[in-house]
């Protein structure tokens, strides 16, 4: 292949955005051309980047090629392009039309997916609609041997099944044995193939369990879907052969739905040309940042096709540069601000990837660069709420766009930077207004801001009534371009702080449209010293296809474990692959010498999941060696400690996927050096630009980059405008123009800083304090998922992480798991109550027990105090509280059903130094969590998983540090008293939002009884447990104050189980209620209990004694106070399932536990989402190919229930969500524990709308098919082949049901809104 050094031809990189497509060309004799149009523009031309080309060759040959007409691509040497046409069609849902061909049973198991809510807090929960429009059952199932996987839980060979001995025994291409327990039937499968096509559907995706290892099944769906005709079959494992069938599921849908649509638009974009450009080269970008040949580019692969482009941009032109004396190139921070998202990423050397990522609500299985989004950016709308500034989530778009584009659009950041004149119209286009033909409005701009500018001042006249605190059109314009660099910035500190990198040590690589206006402020907030700006910033990623390097890859399951025996099998499947992307790249005109191969191996410890791509460290022979290929184990190993803090010596490493990345070199010249600069750099204007630190206007020169040498300093303030973008340098920094024609800006010292050392309230500094905060727990949060361990904490995410005050109140709580949000803050003032001065730095204290502000003992919560350097007592505390699998009881797992103390439910800590002064107490610990409790029952056991419980708390502390250095950081830049004052500040902003939600309610509810607005209300609900117990809540609302009284005097005693809940569970449902009844964003923190007033009477239910059992309260009393509280409020929702239906299986030898989803209870203008996590928890559930390798059960069924109870459950003018029927078959015996709610009592339906159906809990027994109903907490000795079977509640109704509804009605239109729009019940393998 041409490296790109002719000069003969032209050469085209192009990059279709979802607004503008940016074209960048080297024409014959090494010009270059940049050109940017619109991406759709009907009335002019069919296709932008054709068109692009059209007007290039038509100027630069002089030969007219009119619009519409073929283009003669015989003077075209090369296209390459990025293209947003996947993105867009996922965004959009736009795509092909795909019917999924999926296991019988597991109809739903894409809908339903991981299980998790994307907001906690929306009681109209939103999820993205599934990319199918029909569902095919087949029947034909595959399992894994028991004893073909190795790992911690390995069952032996043999399989006690009633039945088992007619299973088909098979070996996958991992080298496991697999057990064939159902035949594929083709014969139904193809009527129903018919029927699908008949509907005018001819995209498949081709789902089957345990496919990455055996792919048979698949392989003969495909091959009699093709005879039947259809035009496009995604087979699973031939899109991705990777693990977890959900994810490899999403992504073979997106391959069914994108990829036909994308070749579409090839074909299309190909159609233009002469010959339909044979004989030119056309590369497509990837999402890995390689190029790959037009009819290998597919929509799975597609769907980071632009942005990639501008990594490879950054990547390639900034490390050139700003390479060191040695020769290495510092790491660098990409920044590519655009108009509704900013994108950030990270490279170091080489391209950082990611295997899995979810991407507009579909989680795609496939390489991909590692690039994260946040929603800021130029069209990010402006809004004062409760007296923060916000920016975003939401856009202006592109239509109507910010205020200033003439169409009456909203404030925005794009507003804001006009409004401080670092916009300049003049050197915009005339393309705005409804006719497209006026500049930039400065006067709408102007104006918009200035309608928020009387909200903030009157807010402040309101709070302070200090006329010299209100601030002008340009403070309020300037804070918010604050904050909304601020909002920035946290993506980035996720890229490296929360990684183990130094942000510092970065350069700033700027590009898109918008970055240059912020990249200043945004370096010095992080900082960096160096800012890069390349000459073709405005469309690098267009100029970053150019550079991009040829891409095949090949990839494979395996399942070897890593060592000597293993090496032979390796290298031979190395060779295999390597060979394989040689043939394929000499294919495409490579020389073997361009070929670069890059070998990989996917490797985990084994019994956990979290696997890690390695190249080798070193090729040099040695013991650990995969023979000529080099030493994966070495890489493996420092990649573990590095991102995990640890490694595990005693722990296997297995190899689950075998992968090689072939490189085809294609470089081309990278441009002249430009003329030196001669004398001053040359000012077109000066303009008058608005900056913070002078709290003024400055007169800041504009240069025009064209006009500019090799060499031009321009100390800041400046403007520099390419065309293409405005980059503006602020005061104290200086740029500088390259030798290549980019720009590098260092950055200084303000000569004058923001006063950012006031303890004075200031509404701006409140926003970025409010971002800081959060960025802590947040950051808390990846260290402890990162470190941890146990699949628990790293892959059910049930853990939470917090930041609390000198006084333990809560300051900020990421947004994990609801029911811990109020409990933490108790625990943390029971520790200081207790402790007093015996708090030492160095210390980290454990608590679980309900006394000491714990939910259940499962829940180990880890504090650590913050000091700081002069100051004897802690200034902070950060904590975490993670799920541990199993810490003794009577059962394993530590969720016992039957519970009548806390003797029974496990080891409990009231107040134990789990590190005493930078000392590990591991002797003490180990005794303390092994020892039976004295007094506990015969039966009862210390913890059954020491080696888990220790690495999660070690996991725990490493959390807590990062916490600390987190803290201590931001006091070393602003100052403990400011620190500390805007922590009281949040606290305070907190109480107004609720304050205000509070007035709200009580004046709404008094004047729906004719009262007049003001005074006090009364509000009332109660609700049962499924034993009868009452729980029974009394509102007093003032809707002069705001503040409420939560009465729970008249709630049942004290029960002889479980449900008692500790007080520490009713503030967290009480605080997660207000929060989502506030319903905006606003800071999670003691400030929303502080205008409540709560009573828990004691030797209730709600208040229990020391040692009552309490492991039921948490997950199940817990979302019954929810329902009570919400009802109470009047929150326009119905209940949802009101349980968490928590599921124990295992022996004394393995354990495992599960929380199933339900339905969501329907509201006053929406459906309820059905198979969804509600509520107070939000885990998520393991894969069933996982759960299946690892356990011996098999999932015989996870979908949406379709029983009469389900069917009329809900009903009402909006419907209340299905809850889900899973089944578990049992392969060896074990112990079941079943711990629900909902089984007695229906959720209810509100304003005449059905009340949910109630969960079932059934077993069904191998030997003589006996049904049994276990009723909702029991723990049950099963065998094998028996077959647990649950139904989980659905939610309630809201309204009257509309038109008559019958049991014999259509069940396609009962299920719409239910199970969604694209699933209509039909079409499934028991018809």
């Amino acid at each position: 292949m041409d490296n790109g050094d002719k000069i003969d031809k032209f050469k085209f990189a192009i990059d279709r955005g979802g607004t503008f497509t940016d074209v960048y060309s080297i024409c014959p004799g090494g010009k270059v051309r940049v050109m940017k149009l619109l991406s759709v523009d009907p009335a002019n031309y069919s296709d932008a980047p054709r068109e692009g080309i059209r007007r290039i060759l038509q100027e630069e040959t002089g030969i007219k090629i009119p619009p519409g007409e073929l283009i003669d691509a015989s003077q075209i040497e090369w296209i390459r392009m990025g293209t947003t046409v996947a993105t867009n069609a996922l965004l959009e849902r736009k795509g092909e039309r795909v019917a999924l061909v999926i296991n019988h049973g597991f109809r739903d198991l894409l809908y339903i997916g991981n299980q998790a809510r994307p907001r906690i807090f929306d009681l109209e929960i939103s999820t993205p609609e599934v990319l199918y429009e029909e569902v095919i059952e087949v029947h034909g199932r595959v399992i894994p041997a028991e004893g073909g996987v190795r790992g911690s839980n390995s069952f032996g060979s043999d399989c006690c099944v009633p039945g088992s001995d007619s299973w088909k025994h098979v070996q996958g291409s991992t080298g496991e044995e697999f057990l064939i327990i159902e035949d594929l039937r083709l014969d139904i499968l193809k009527d129903k193939l018919m029927k699908i096509k008949a509907k005018g559907i001819n995209s498949l995706a081709v789902v089957l369990l345990h496919s990455y290892a055996y792919a048979e099944h698949e392989l003969m769906v495909g091959e009699l879907a093709e005879k039947l005709g259809f035009s496009h079959v995604s087979l699973s494992h031939k899109i991705t052969s990777m693990v977890r069938v959900v994810p490899r599921g999403f992504t073979a849908c997106a391959d069914a739905y994108l990829t036909p649509h994308v070749q579409k638009y090839v074909q299309s974009f190909a159609s233009g040309f002469k010959e339909k450009l044979k004989g030119t080269s056309i590369l497509f970008m990837q999402s890995d940042g390689g190029l790959t040949p037009m009819h290998h580019f597919n929509g799975s692969r597609a769907v980071l096709s632009g942005p990639a482009g501008g990594v490879v941009g950054y990547a390639i032109t900034t490390t050139d540069y700003m390479s060191k004396g040695d020769g290495k190139p510092p790491p660098v921070i990409g920044f590519d601000m655009g108009g509704t998202s900013t994108d950030v990423s990270r490279f170091d050397g080489e391209y950082e990837h990611v295997f899995e990522s979810t991407t507009a609500g579909v989680t795609i299985q496939a390489p991909q660069l590692d690039i994260n989004t946040v929603a800021a950016g130029g069209g990010s709308i402006l809004t004062f709420r409760s007296g923060l500034f916000a920016v975003g989530p939401e856009s202006s778009g592109a239509d109507p766009g910010p205020s200033c584009y003439r169409k009456g659009g909203p404030a925005s950041v794009t507003d804001a930077n006009l409004v401080l004149g670092r916009l300049l119209p003049k050197f915009f286009p005339c393309i705005f207004g409804p006719g497209e033909n006026e500049p930039l409005d400065s006067s709408a701009s102007r104006e918009a801001i200035g309608k928020i500018r009387e909200e903030v001042n009157h807010f402040i006249g309101s709070q302070s009534g200090d006329e010299h605190k209100l601030m002008s059109i340009e403070e309020v314009a300037m804070g918010f371009i604050r904050v909304a660099n601020e909002a920035m910035c946290r993506p980035i500190r996720a890229l490296t702080q929360a990684k183990g990198y130094d942000t510092s040590h970065h350069v700033l690589a700027v590009f898109g449209g918008a970055g240059g206006q912020h990249a200043c402020a945004i370096a010095r907030s992080l900082g960096m010293s160096s800012v890069f700006v390349h000459r073709y910033a405005g469309i690098l990623s267009a100029y970053g296809m150019a550079l991009a390097d040829v891409v095949h890859e090949a990839q494979e399951p395996c399942a070897k474990v890593y060592c000597s025996e293993s090496f032979a099998y390796l290298e031979r499947r190395l060779d295999a692959l390597t060979l394989a992307c040689q043939e394929e790249l000499i294919h495409q005109g490579f020389t073997k010498a361009q070929i670069i191969t890059e070998p990989y191996l996917h490797m985990r410890y084994e019994g956990t999941d979290c696997a890690l791509m390695c190249s080798p460290f070193s090729t040099q022979e040695k013991g650990t060696s995969c023979g000529k290929y080099g030493d994966f184990e070495e890489m493996f190993l420092r990649r573990y400690k590095r991102e995990f803090g640890f490694s595990i010596p005693s722990r296997l490493i297995i190899v689950d996927d075998v992968r090689v990345r072939g490189v085809g070199k294609s470089s081309i010249r990278m441009g002249n050096v430009i003329e030196p600069g001669d004398g001053p750099p040359p000012v077109e204007m000066v303009a008058q630009v608005y900056f913070e630190q002078s709290n003024s206007y400055l007169n800041t020169p504009v240069y025009l980059l064209k006009k500019l040498g090799a060499g031009h300093k321009l100390p800041g303030p400046s403007i520099i405008m390419d065309g293409l973008s405005t980059v503006l340098v602020e005061p104290s920094c200086e740029g500088e123009v390259t030798y290549s024609g980019d720009i590098k800006i260092t950055i200084g010292s303000p000569a004058n800083p923001f006063p950012i050392h006031q303890t004075d309230l200031d509404s701006i500094q409140l926003s970025i304090f409010s971002h800081r905060f959060m960025s802590i727990a947040e950051q808390m949060g990846r260290i402890l998922q990162r470190t941890s361990i146990s699949t628990n904490i790293k892959e059910r995410l049930d853990f939470s992480c917090a930041l609390f005050g000198p006084d333990g109140g809560l300051v900020s709580n990421a947004p994990h798991i609801p029911v811990h949000l109020g409990a933490m803050q108790e625990t943390v003032q029971y520790q200081m109550k207790v402790l007093g001065d015996n708090i030492h730095q160095g210390d980290v204290i454990l608590a679980n027990h309900p006394c000491a502000g714990g939910s259940h003992l499962p829940d180990l919560t880890v504090i650590t105090p913050v000091f700081y350097k002069g100051v004897t007592r802690p200034v902070f505390f950060v904590a975490s509280r993670g799920h541990h699998a199993d810490i003794g009881g009577s059962t394993p797992g530590s969720m016992p059903p039957h519970s009548h103390s806390l003797l029974e439910e496990g080891a409990a800590f009231k107040s134990f130094k789990i590190v005493d002064r930078g000392t590990f107490m591991e002797k003490e610990l180990i005794e303390a969590l092994t020892t039976v409790p004295q007094g506990a029952p015969p039966g009862c056991s210390g913890t059954r998983n020491l080696h888990d419980n220790l690495s999660d708390l070690r996991a725990q502390i490493a959390a807590n540090q990062k916490g600390i250095y987190l803290v201590c950081e931001l006091i070393d830049v602003y100052g403990l008293d400011v620190v500390q004052a805007y922590m009281r500040y949040i606290q305070e902003n907190a109480e107004l939002a609720v304050r205000s939600m509070l007035k709200e309610i009580a004046q709404r509810k008094r004047k729906e009884r004719g009262m007049d607005g003001y005074g006090s209300c009364v509000l009332e609900a109660n609700d049962f447990l499924d034993d009868g117990s009452l729980i029974k809540l009394k509102v007093t609302l003032n809707s002069e104050e705001g503040c409420a009284t939560f009465d729970f005097s008249g709630t049942g005693y004290e029960v002889w189980g479980n449900c008692n809940a500790p007080r520490a569970i009713t503030l967290s449902a009480v605080i997660y209620c207000l929060r989502c009844m506030v319903g905006h964003d606003v800071p999670l923190n003691q400030g929303c209990l502080t205008p409540v007033n709560i009573i828990t009477p004691k030797g209730s239910l709600l208040c229990p004694s020391d040692n009552a059992a309490v492991v039921g309260g948490n997950v199940l009393t817990s979302q019954r106070v929810v329902d009570v509280v919400l009802r109470a409020l009047d929150s326009g929702a119905a209940a949802s399932q009101g349980c968490m239906n928590n599921v124990t299986l295992g022996d004394e030898n393995w354990g495992y536990y599960e929380t199933v989803a339900g339905g969501a209870g329907a509201g006053h203008s929406w459906n309820g989402r059905s198979g969804v996590h509600t509520h107070m928890t939000n885990t998520r559930i393991t894969d069933t190919e996982i759960l299946e390798r690892r356990y011996p059960v098999v999932v015989k069924k996870f979908q949406l229930r379709d029983d009469e109870d389900a069917h009329f459950g809900g009903r009402g003018k909006y419907r209340g969500g299905l809850g889900v029927t899973r089944e578990l078959l049992f392969r060896r015996p074990a112990t079941l524990s079943v711990l629900t709610e909902r089984r007695v009592f229906s959720p209810y339906g509100l304003k005449g709308g059905r009340d949910g159906a109630k969960g079932v809990n059934l077993l069904i027994k191998a030997d003589v098919g006996r049904t049994i109903y276990l009723g909702s907490k029991t723990a049950v000795k099963v065998f094998p082949g028996d077959v647990f079977r649950m139904l989980t509640p659905g939610g309630g109704g809201y309204g009257e049901p509309q038109g008559e509804e019958t049991a014999g009605g259509d069940r396609g239109t009962d299920c719409k809104g239910r199970r969604g729009e694209a699933e209509r019940c039909g079409l499934r393998g028991d018809e």
